[in-house]
């Protein structure tokens, strides 16, 4: 047990286990998947800009997959249901990966397995918060455990592959599809899921607001700073003489320090307002890359730079789950929460990966990195114009 971690009275009358066990799985299977994927790909024989492709292949799909998938789950008011069925078929689709494929077909069996994965996360996020009802600053201590299911992977996987062949990661991935599977029939619907059904007009008519939309570009920018990191991360370590157990704990790190960050994320609100929160989270995230880029030989300098996760993913995330939670209203909840994984993971996740493949392959990871450091640095600058919003509807207020 970690300290601290111990759900308190407030969250005793909600499933924190079943919930936790889903985070713990999925984001398992991130940190499976996000730090080895590109190595098993080279050890496949792709070429780095093929990686590059291959990677937006699977954050692509957010951009579609989550809005349907949400549309349908507000629409039907069957989000468990459809999060049960995104779950079973992305299992099924990724077993395609042992035919070992060419680039054609694992481009297809990549694209078919992440367009139901990354349509489940969004509702489950919506489930999680339907159960807390009231209690949404509990959230990160349900959330925290996915941050703790991606440092066992990714160190453990660590160590296992400096022993064993990275051609055995599709065993790991399938098995931990599995889990997630199984765990998704643990999970029943909250029973404040009996609100109203989705309206698309409610969702359109809340996504206009002038609040709403400059949140959503500075997602955008931010996760295409992200492409980079997510895609290359383990190759340029790699490359510069870092063994794949400390590649795995390096990876870890950030997530650590992202763990750090949820176990207090629900306090930060009090103390600071939301655009403070946001910029100070970008302009460390433009320092971030920078040092990655420039120092990539200094142990503490990459230790420093991970340390930053904790603000570039774990504060931002909380300030975006917070914000869309006042955003969108109960008829456009599933739909606001797939536009944030379609639009800044799915959208920005795929330029980012792209183009990180095509600056990486022509002129070094090193200025794939300050091209990341720039655009969060723009990231934050937008982040100025940010307003603290009221519950519901995409109103809001300036910030004192």
């Amino acid at each position: 047990m970690i300290a601290g971690v111990q759900p308190e009275a407030s969250v005793q009358s909600v499933p924190y286990w079943r919930l936790s066990s889903f985070y713990f799985y999925y984001f398992g299977l991130l940190g499976a998947l996000l730090p080895f994927l590109g190595l098993y790909l080279q050890e496949q024989g792709f070429s780095l800009s093929e990686i590059g492709q291959l990677s937006a292949t699977i954050v692509g799909t957010k951009l579609l997959a989550p809005n349907i998938w949400g549309w349908l789950a507000d629409y039907t008011g069957r989000r468990i249901q459809i999060i049960r069925l995104g779950s079973v078929l992305s299992l099924m689709i990724f077993a395609g990966i042992f035919l070992h494929p060419g680039f054609w077909g694992m481009a297809l069996v990549l694209c078919g397995f992440s367009f139901f994965w990354n349509a489940v996360m969004p509702q489950f996020e919506v489930v999680t918060l339907r159960h807390l009802d009231r209690q949404t600053d509990q959230y990160s201590r349900i959330r925290l455990w996915g941050s703790v299911g991606f440092v066992a992977a990714v160190v453990g996987l660590g160590w296992y592959f400096e022993h064993e062949s990275i051609a055995r990661l599709p065993i790991i991935l399938f098995i931990l599809l599995a889990l997630i599977a199984v765990s998704s029939f643990a999970i029943s619907s909250p029973v404040t899921a009996a609100a109203s059904k989705g309206s698309l007009a409610v969702f359109i008519a809340q996504l206009k607001s002038p609040q709403v939309i400059l949140f959503f570009s500075i997602c955008l920018l931010l996760q295409i700073s992200h492409g980079p990191y997510y895609t290359f991360f383990s190759i340029f370590l790699q490359d510069h003489g870092y063994s794949k157990t400390a590649i795995g704990w390096l990876w870890a790190l950030g997530v650590v320090a992202e763990i750090g960050v949820f176990l207090v994320a629900h306090r930060l609100f009090s103390w600071f307002d939301v655009r403070t929160l946001a910029v100070s989270c970008l302009l460390i995230g433009a320092l971030r890359w920078w040092l990655t880029g420039a120092y990539p030989q200094s142990l503490a300098l990459i230790l420093l730079a991970q340390l930053g996760h904790a603000a570039t993913f774990g504060v931002f995330h909380a300030i975006a789950i917070h914000l869309i939670h006042r955003y969108f209203n109960a008829q456009a909840s599933g739909q606001g929460q797939a536009m944030y994984s379609s639009f800044s993971f799915g959208l920005g996740g795929a330029l980012g990966a792209y183009f990180s493949g095509m600056i990486v392959e022509n002129w070094g990871g090193s200025m794939a990195y300050f091209m990341a450091a720039g655009i969060a640095l723009v990231a934050g600058l937008l982040a100025l114009g940010l307003t603290s919003p009221r519950q519901g509807g995409g109103k809001s207020e300036t910030l004192t």
